[in-house]
C-alpha cells in the first residue's frame, strides 16, 4: 500500500511539474515569437486595412482550461459583408443533443462570407493564429492543446466530452496534426482526450514538429 502511495505521489509531482514548465515555456516561446514575428505581424495589419478594410481582427469568445470564457483574437481572413452565420445548436435542443453534443454535429458558415485574398494566404500558412500569441502569453492558450471551442457548443457537452477543457485549448493540438477538424466533432474529441491522457514534453514537441512541417509545406488544418 505504501508503494501505491508513493507511485501516486510521483505522478501527482511529474504531472504538477510538467504543467508548471509547459506554462513557463507557453511564456518565454511566446514572446520570443512575438517579438520575432512584428514586423510581418505589422505587413499583415497594413495589408488587410488596405486590401480589405477593418476590421484588422476578428474576437471570438471561446471555452477555455475549466470553460472559463476568454475572447481569442485572429487576424480577419473574412469577406465583411455581413455577420457570420452559424449553425449553432438549436434552442430548446432536441432529444439528441441530451446526452451531449452529436459525433456528427458540423458548424457550418454563411454562404455569402468568403475568404478574402489576404485571408487565403494567412490560413495557408496559419498566419492568421499570431494575435493569439497574446493569448499564450495571458494564460488563455497554450501552445499545444485542443482547439478552442465555442462557448455555445461546450455548454452541450456530457461528463466525458467537457475533460478536453481541463487543459488550455492550443494553437495547434494533436487532432490538427492528425487533420482533424470541426467537421468530425466525435474523432476531434477523441484526439484531444487522447493528448491530455498522454500529455508530455515528449508528445508536446511530437505535435510541434508535425504542425511545423505542415505550415512550412502550407498544408495547414484548422
Amino acid at each position: 500500500m505504501l508503494e501505491s502511495v508513493k507511485t501516486k505521489t510521483n505522478v501527482f509531482l511529474h504531472i504538477n511539474l510538467y504543467y508548471f514548465f509547459k506554462r513557463l515555456v507557453d511564456i518565454v516561446v511566446s514572446i520570443l515569437l512575438f517579438i520575432l514575428l512584428l514586423p510581418l505581424f505589422l505587413f499583415i495589419c497594413v495589408r488587410i486595412a488596405k486590401k480589405d478594410g477593418r476590421p484588422i481582427f476578428t474576437k471570438e469568445l471561446k471555452a477555455g482550461k475549466n470553460n472559463r470564457t476568454f475572447i481569442m483574437w485572429s487576424f480577419r481572413t473574412m469577406t465583411n459583408g455581413s455577420k457570420v452565420i452559424r449553425q449553432l445548436p438549436p434552442y430548446p435542443f432536441p432529444s439528441s443533443w441530451e446526452k451531449g453534443v452529436p459525433n456528427f454535429f458540423k458548424i457550418t458558415g454563411d454562404n455569402n462570407v468568403t475568404l478574402t485574398e489576404t485571408g487565403l494566404w494567412l490560413k495557408k500558412y496559419s498566419l492568421e493564429k499570431i494575435p493569439q500569441l497574446i493569448n499564450v502569453i495571458k494564460g488563455d492558450m497554450s501552445l499545444i492543446g485542443p482547439s478552442p471551442e465555442r462557448t455555445e457548443i461546450a455548454d452541450y457537452y456530457n461528463n466525458k466530452q467537457i475533460k478536453r477543457l481541463k487543459v488550455r485549448p492550443g494553437l495547434t493540438g494533436y487532432a490538427q496534426i492528425k487533420g482533424v477538424t470541426n467537421d468530425n466533432h466525435g474523432k476531434k474529441i477523441s484526439y484531444d482526450l487522447y493528448y491530455i491522457q498522454n500529455c508530455s514534453f515528449k508528445f508536446d514537441l511530437k505535435i510541434l514538429y508535425k504542425a511545423t512541417k505542415q505550415i512550412v509545406k502550407g498544408k495547414v488544418h484548422n
